[in-house]
């Protein structure tokens, strides 16, 4: 029996273990490290015989070396061992090409770029599934794609379905047994793909590819702006068919020299389409223009999108695009648009409190992310910001901060640096706060004396200071600004109920 060893004991690395024990492969998987939910998680696989090796990492020496190595995402691509590894020739791929490569009769959908791939991906995932298609998010969001490679029975209907019931919002971004039960038949794979995922992958190649936007991230893995666009861009490269944000400074500026057959998309109208072909917005409508010869055909209002801001219009074109060129009808796609309610963590609306809205936008995990959360919302707004910083360029962030924030909480190891930042601009309305459960009734109590009809948490930060990622942060937001609210209306209600005092007695 040959063996194979998956590295990372995440969702991504035990899909990845059962689907290799499924194939006959002997498997170990190896985590650094030793939490009692990993401990869980071992004694779980152990019963499968799956051994999991904890608080050690991979180590290529003797004879028995595997035969495979499959990556988890959070994975480095070019740490010592895996380059050993290569080196010795040891196939190496990600979580996700092993997927690819039990699914690859199915047509795939595959959505990359630096901010907007997550709401792409469940809006997507939310017209296919309005169209009757069994269309799962999978990958970087929703399920992890071994996890639908382990449900698939076979060869799914396929085809692109038009007429189909209602979706199920839920199972959007969560596991949900109405999508993925054992010998499931998946019509289509909708996979948010990172460019951790890109690189770990060889021959990954979609119906659809999709590529959002692109800017300065995760330059302390990638290195270089070239690097980080080439492994974005062979996603595209690989893909049949290829959707771009237009709007998008950087990808509009490589055009058509660099992607000659692709998909155009535009908010700003026929005439920045930089193509003959594509999508774009006129008189609230999304309006499609396949050929250079055909006809333009309005295809959904856009006003029927609940979503705020410029930025999700190019995700909802993005979105319409790919389910046009998948076949889907008109019908499904408004149907879907009407009920999508948007994702979590992605400037979603908590709760108001005396006329505040409460936003959480914890996805905003960079600068530039976060510049949209902030231009998105009502102003002044009273904005949570910090977390673990991350390199890029702040000077547009900073700039949407003096024209629209009436005051700044600083939260995470970010603090201080951020407050450097905001004095050399001349920005003085802010406080350091630490934590988020220190931000929260601050944050009430700046609203109310600014008279700021939002409270926006958008860090323009990573999250591992504090978080173990930006779903936690994003969660425990929610729950603390639940948990105010309730406070204040029990006060409230307190004070209501209390004897109203004699003014008489002596």
């Amino acid at each position: 029996m040959s063996r194979a060893t998956v590295i990372g004991l995440g969702k991504s690395g035990v899909a990845a273990a059962r689907l290799l024990k499924r194939e006959g492969w002997e498997v170990e998987l190896s985590d650094s490290n030793t939490s009692e939910t990993l401990r869980q998680q071992q004694q779980e696989l152990a019963a499968e015989e799956i051994t999991v090796k904890l608080g050690q990492s991979l180590e290529l020496n003797g004879a028995n070396l595997p035969k495979l190595i499959v990556v988890s995402p959070g994975v480095p691509w070019d740490i010592p061992v895996l380059i050993k590894a290569r080196k010795l020739s040891i196939e190496t791929i990600g979580e996700i090409e092993l997927a690819w490569r039990n699914l690859q009769s199915l047509p795939w959908v595959g959505i990359t770029g630096t901010n907007g791939k997550t709401t792409t991906t469940a809006l997507i995932a939310a017209i296919f599934q309005a169209a009757g298609l069994n269309a799962p998010a999978c990958g970087n969001i929703g399920y992890a794609a071994s996890e639908v490679a382990l449900s698939w029975k076979g060869k799914g209907a396929g085809g692109a379905g038009g007429a189909g019931g209602a979706f199920d919002n839920s199972s959007l971004l969560t596991p949900h047994s109405s999508l993925l039960t054992p010998n499931s038949s998946v019509d289509w794979v909708i996979a948010e793909i990172s460019s951790y995922q890109v690189e770990s992958s060889s021959s990954l190649a979609p119906r659809i590819g999709v590529w959002t936007t692109f800017t300065p991230d995760h330059l302390s893995r990638h290195k270089t702006l070239e690097n980080y666009y080439n492994i974005k861009a062979k996603l595209l490269h690989q893909s049949e068919l290829q959707v771009f944000n237009g709007d998008d400074a950087y990808l509009r500026q490589q055009g058509l020299s660099a992607w000659p057959n692709a998909y155009w998309t535009s908010v700003k109208g026929k005439d920045f389409l930089i193509s003959e072909k594509g999508f774009y917005i006129e008189d609230d409508w999304v309006v499609e223009k396949l050929t250079a010869t055909s006809a333009p055909e309005q295809i959904v209002k856009v006003s029927t999108l609940r979503m705020v801001g410029e930025h999700n219009q190019q995700n909802l074109l993005m979105a319409v695009a790919t389910a046009r060129l998948a076949g889907i009808n008109r019908d499904a796609i408004a149907r879907a648009i009407v009920e999508f309610p948007g994702v979590a963590h992605r400037l979603e609306h908590i709760c108001t409190w005396e006329g505040i809205d409460f936003i959480n936008d914890s996805k905003a995990t960079n600068y530039d992310a976060a510049e949209v959360g902030l231009a998105s919302v009502k102003s002044p707004a009273i904005l949570i910001a910090g977390g673990e910083a991350k390199a890029g360029d702040d000077t547009g962030w900073l700039a949407q901060i003096q024209a629209k924030a009436a005051a700044v909480l600083l939260i995470g190891s970010a603090a201080p640096t951020f407050a450097q930042r905001l004095q050399e601009v001349g920005y003085y309305s802010y406080h350091i706060v630490e934590t988020m459960e220190r931000a929260i009734p601050k944050a009430a109590e700046l609203a109310k004396e600014y008279q700021a009809p939002v409270v926006l948490l958008s860090p323009a930060c990573a999250s591992f200071d504090q978080y173990p990622n930006f779903e936690v942060r994003g969660d425990r937001f929610r729950q603390l600004c639940l948990d105010w609210v309730e406070g204040e209306k029990l006060q409230y209600n307190s004070i209501l109920s209390s004897p109203v005092p004699n003014s008489f007695t002596v």
